[in-house]
């Protein structure tokens, strides 16, 4: 009887080890979907093509872009958060949505730190901003001049409340003390748009964003808001060159839910760390305007965290009320 029994527990853990191995080995076995926080042509958009691709070659199955713009990349946040916690859900998170939103918005429908489980980031890079041809400035002093002649008259597109492009704006203006109105759109493209056809005066976005109107001479770049010059535009002077100690790092990571298998965070991570040391990967992100990062998952916790408390040091030096 013993024996009888005994065999019974020991097929019984077979098959049970048997099937959590095959769990392992079998994820992914359907497409992932990838949400982007921010409409097509946007910062976050082309990071989502880029590494989609390389993950989805990597991994076997399809990885589908789902655009999400809005709110400050709230609104794309909010939908991964709720999604299912199977590990098939992914998110660019960024920035806005894990640095910055919490203290632009008096209640988030999502928490960065429950809510979200960091695979690692991806990229980083400096804002610039551009004018209307039609803007008679070639460089950030003579912006700042002609804005402060002209208080209240010039308006300038950003890609959503509570992003770093609008944030640097708005540093801008309270180092300077310049009076120019903000107009939010749901992403960058439109204000771009908008900017070529003079309904704004300026913008300020991430150099990808706004990378191939500047080469085609639809708009004229300042300033860039790194502390040193960007190698996509090495003509651009940063903008601490003539307003010492500004400085505006974007940067763009994948997340995916807190309560996601252990096996799918693991693998997901492990396949983010390789597609990034891929030569074509880091080509492709470098000639979108971007400076490829590896920095491995619990380094990229702490960073969110920091940013979290710098961003909300500079908000409150700014003014802006919680939204």
């Amino acid at each position: 009887m013993w024996n009888v029994r005994f065999v019974a527990v020991l097929a019984v853990l077979t098959a049970s080890i048997g099937g959590a191995c095959a769990a392992v080995t079998d994820y992914p076995n359907r497409p992932l979907r990838y949400v982007s926080a921010s409409g097509p042509g946007g910062a976050s958009d082309i990071i989502a093509r880029t590494v989609g691709a390389a993950l989805s070659e990597l991994l076997g199955v399809s990885v589908v872009i789902e655009n999400r713009a809005g709110a400050g990349n709230t609104i794309g946040a909010e939908i991964a958060a709720r999604a299912t916690p199977d590990g098939y859900t992914i998110f660019g998170c960024n920035i806005a949505s894990l640095a910055v939103s919490p203290s632009l918005y008096r209640k988030l429908n999502y928490d960065p730190d429950r809510d979200f489980v960091p695979l690692g980031m991806i990229a980083s890079n400096p804002n610039m901003l551009t004018i209307h041809p039609s803007v008679p400035a070639t460089t950030v002093l003579q912006f700042i001049s002609l804005a402060k002649a002209n208080p209240g008259k010039l308006n300038y597109g950003s890609a959503g409340v509570g992003s770093s492009p609008q944030l640097s704006m708005e540093l801008l203006k309270l180092q300077t003390g310049i009076n120019v109105t903000h107009i939010a759109y749901k992403g960058v493209a439109p204000a771009l748009v908008d900017m070529i056809g003079g309904r704004i005066e300026a913008i300020f976005s991430t150099v990808p964003s706004v990378l191939p109107a500047v080469r085609r001479g639809k708009v004229r770049a300042l300033g860039v808001t790194s502390s040193h010059r960007d190698p996509d535009v090495p003509d651009v002077p940063p903008i601490a060159e003539s307003l010492p100690g500004f400085e505006v790092v974007s940067w763009q990571g994948l997340c995916t839910q807190t309560g996601a298998p252990q096996s799918a965070v693991t693998r997901l991570r492990s396949a983010l760390a390789l597609v990034l040391e891929q030569p074509d990967t880091r080509r492709r992100l470098a000639d979108a305007g971007f400076q490829p990062h590896v920095m491995p998952a619990d380094e990229f916790a702490n960073f969110i965290a920091a940013e979290r408390v710098k961003w909300a040091k500079v908000i409150k030096a700014i003014g802006i009320e919680p939204q």
